[in-house]
């Protein structure tokens, strides 16, 4: 039996985020005997405490792992891959390395344990909120927690069973509570623009090891955007701050620094291909790809001058006149309602 989100309101929030019956083709993988992911302190300041975010935790539906990961990823060529241009993928160049994750293969499952270039990494997708982040995981993998904050994936790891909320990156409980990810760059995109850009590039097979239907998004449909990704659509879950400015789930592209939180809307990062924004004392650059839409931002203290109209963008990044000199911060697009409950105090380039 299966359920399938649209824009019924009348339905529990349970089967809502409970959204298949279907019995896997496989058992849950208990708690890991190896090391704890690799964590620092957080390098962007908390809005909240973590004792407030414990307090804002509710359940998604289903329990611990009724979302599975997947472990045992599978993949193969880019000319195999069953997938239209304007389908959408989660996308990973790493040490030379490119692979894309179909999106509607993720939303059955949010993480993906896997290794690139010799290192261990977890790619993660939360639909509520429609954001992808990649993670490095060590000797341990993420699990789905059943549980989310904000409406965000709360993910844990099977080292220490610490709770890690996707967006903000930091443990809210478990021994490494206040502990935060070493994250790196994954891209929201089309299959067109990321096969364009990386032709050598794999792909996600459907043989996870788990019985779904991955022709079906149980949310709606990103091409054409329906049911819950519409902007203007509800969200399902409370909220720790809740901001009118936009529709709910209108796109922005996201950072955070040790200065504060950026947003910037995707018609502005489009238009004005180059942003320079100051948070505080400091300064940021942001520069919209039009190749894959999205930004590629950097810290840029010295206030460096960067013309559009002289970059490049090729399977390493982006290229140009100045880029060298500039930190790469990374970034991330974001369902509006949810940066803004992650993040009141966000600046808007709008």
């Amino acid at each position: 039996m299966q359920f399938e989100i649209g824009q019924e309101v009348g339905m529990s929030l349970k089967s809502l985020r409970y959204v298949t019956l279907l019995v896997a083709v496989g058992i849950a993988p208990a708690l890991s005997a190896h090391g704890a992911p690799p964590s620092q302190a957080p390098q962007v300041p908390l809005a909240y405490s973590v004792e407030e975010f414990r307090d804002a935790i509710r359940s998604g539906g289903p329990g611990k792992d009724g979302i599975p990961s997947i472990d045992r990823p599978r993949f193969q060529s880019a000319n195999q891959a069953a997938l239209s241009a304007d389908d959408k993928v989660i996308g990973v160049y790493h040490r030379g390395q490119a692979r894309a994750y179909p999106q509607r293969i993720l939303v059955w499952h949010e993480i993906v344990n896997d290794e690139l270039g010799g290192d261990a990494l977890s790619i993660t997708y939360c639909p509520l909120t429609g954001t992808a982040l990649g993670f490095k995981r060590g000797e341990t993998q993420f699990g789905v927690s059943g549980k989310l904050v904000n409406s965000n994936l709360v993910m844990y790891d099977r080292a220490t069973d610490s709770e890690w909320p996707q967006i903000l990156g930091v443990a809210i409980d478990g021994p490494l509570a206040n502990e935060g990810l070493e994250e790196f760059r994954v891209f929201w995109t089309t299959w067109g623009a990321w096969q364009a850009r990386h032709p050598e590039t794999e792909v996600l097979t459907e043989e996870t090891g788990f019985v779904r239907n991955y022709r079906r998004d149980p949310y709606g449909s990103y091409n054409p955007i329906s049911g819950y990704y519409a902007p203007d659509s509800r969200r399902l879950f409370p909220v720790m701050q809740r901001d009118d400015t936009f529709p709910p789930k209108r796109v922005v592209f996201g950072l955070r620094t040790r200065d504060g939180a950026l947003a910037i809307t995707q018609e502005a990062l489009r238009s004005e291909s180059v942003i320079d924004v100051a948070l505080g004392e400091s300064h940021y650059t942001v520069i919209h790809d039009p190749g894959l839409d999205t930004g590629w931002a950097f810290s840029n203290p010295e206030e460096i001058s960067v013309n559009a109209a002289e970059l490049d963008f090729t399977a390493e990044g982006v290229t140009g006149p100045g880029i060298d000199l500039l930190e790469p911060v990374n970034g991330f697009e974001a369902m509006w309602f949810a940066w803004a409950a992650f993040y009141p105090d966000t600046y808007l380039h709008e």
